[in-house]
């Protein structure tokens, strides 16, 4: 009994999303962060992925961003969108990406199979 005990009280907080979690998934949305890196944080075209990047790297860009600091002009299109964020805000959006969990991920379906040329 106290094994069971002791499961649920290392690994029930990792599965459970915290307040901080579900502030910065609703900031990455509001924001419209989901534009350019994707429903997903997953990168899209020119635009980085986000999804489980170091929450240090990602706080220290986001802090750059918003004091206009850019290392090179493609990056400068983020000083924008970073310039009215707070520590508070930057602080829930990077948690959200670090600990990023995406419940619908789609897995590709292996058992189909393609025989001949691909129907020309």
């Amino acid at each position: 009994m106290r094994f069971i005990v002791l499961f649920f009280l290392i690994f029930l907080p990792l599965y459970t999303a915290t307040p901080l979690y579900e502030k910065g998934e609703r900031l990455y949305f509001q924001k419209g962060c989901n534009g350019c890196h994707g429903i997903h944080a997953e990168g899209m075209t020119a635009y980085p992925a986000l999804a489980n990047r170091a929450k240090g790297f990602l706080t220290y860009k986001l802090k750059r961003f918003r004091d206009k600091i850019s290392d090179n002009q493609q990056q400068e299109m983020m000083i924008p969108f970073a310039t009215g964020l707070s520590d508070e805000e930057i602080d829930a959006l990077t948690t959200f990406l670090h600990a990023f969990v995406n419940v619908t991920q789609e897995e590709y379906d292996s058992s189909y199979e393609v025989w001949g040329d691909g129907g020309s």
